[in-house]
């Protein structure tokens, strides 16, 4: 099930795509009028739920097919205000730094890092697709991308063993970990350069783990401006997700709504020669197999 939260009249809302459609259901529509009081009010609580969440939503649309006023409880995405799938994480998003290997010698690296590299971006990055994002020519002329696939975390965890990994995992979605990379060298560390408003917009869709089998083998691709700089594939990371998950949760507990991006393949703007940073008017879209295109344009 391909999810997404959206706002309409100033509620924010939330529900699954609408198959052949470029349209979204209204889940709590839908649960209000079958009078199904079990359905979380928000997507993070629903997230907590795992697939029985997705079930229950799932049974919900069938209901209103079935019934012939399906058009009552949908809703045309030229209609609706697009927001990121979690709008809102319970703590920082979590980052994998150089977990691809051709990604780490672009930026200097000789070597495949051996641990995990870790760092985090505050809640207040988190943007939508579609949604305009500022250059913040104020603070920096060194704006970068960097596509990535993220994993959202659907029960709480602490010490999780790889085996178990991807019970804690509800889904995917694609996200850009937007970087000032000179606020990041001045600092000596991630924060900062990482944490500008509107740095990590993620979309479009939350894909349920279902649709995606094996995360560790998807096509990664971002272009800038329609000139592809990213091309890669998942596989190649040099830590794969459950490995990532177990190592993070020895430290952290993770809850459910937590998002975890892991990492970024070659093609960034500061390792092309000379570097090239995004500008005004510049478009980013990233495309992740099976889950859809996140695209914003910087003003």
């Amino acid at each position: 099930m391909k999810l997404l939260s959206f706002q309409l009249e100033g509620q924010t809302l939330y529900g699954p795509k609408v198959k052949r459609e470029e349209a979204v259901w209204d889940a709590l529509a839908l649960a209000t009028h079958y009078g199904d009081t079990s359905l979380p009010k928000t997507i993070i609580e629903g997230v907590a739920l795992g697939l029985d969440f997705v079930e229950s939503i799932r049974k919900l649309v069938n209901r209103a097919e079935k019934d012939g006023d399906a058009n009552e409880y949908k809703y045309s995405f030229s209609t609706i205000d697009w927001l990121a799938p979690i709008p809102r994480t319970p703590k920082n998003i979590i980052c994998v730094g150089k977990n691809y290997f051709d990604h780490a010698t672009e930026m200097g690296d000789e070597a495949a890092p051996e641990k995990l590299m870790i760092f985090t971006k505050s809640p207040t990055t988190i943007a939508a697709d579609e949604q305009q994002l500022p250059i913040h020519s104020e603070v920096t002329d060194n704006l970068d991308y960097e596509g990535e696939l993220a994993v959202v975390i659907c029960k709480q965890g602490h010490n999780i063993p790889k085996q178990l990994a991807y019970d804690y995992i509800f889904g995917y979605t694609i996200a850009n970990d937007i970087t000032a990379r000179d606020i990041q060298t001045a600092h000596g560390q991630f924060f900062l350069g990482k944490s500008l408003n509107g740095s990590c917009p993620m979309g479009p869709y939350l894909v349920t783990k279902d649709e995606l089998p094996n995360p560790n083998n998807l096509s990664i691709v971002t272009k800038v401006n329609d000139e592809i700089r990213q091309n890669s594939n998942t596989e190649v990371m040099i830590f794969k997700i459950d490995q990532i998950i177990a190592e993070v949760s020895r430290f952290v507990t993770l809850e459910p709504g937590d998002v975890i991006l892991t990492g970024t393949p070659s093609g960034v703007g500061k390792g092309m020669n000379p570097p090239v940073f995004l500008k005004e008017e510049d478009t980013v879209n990233i495309s992740i197999e099976g889950i859809g295109t996140l695209s914003n344009r910087f003003v």
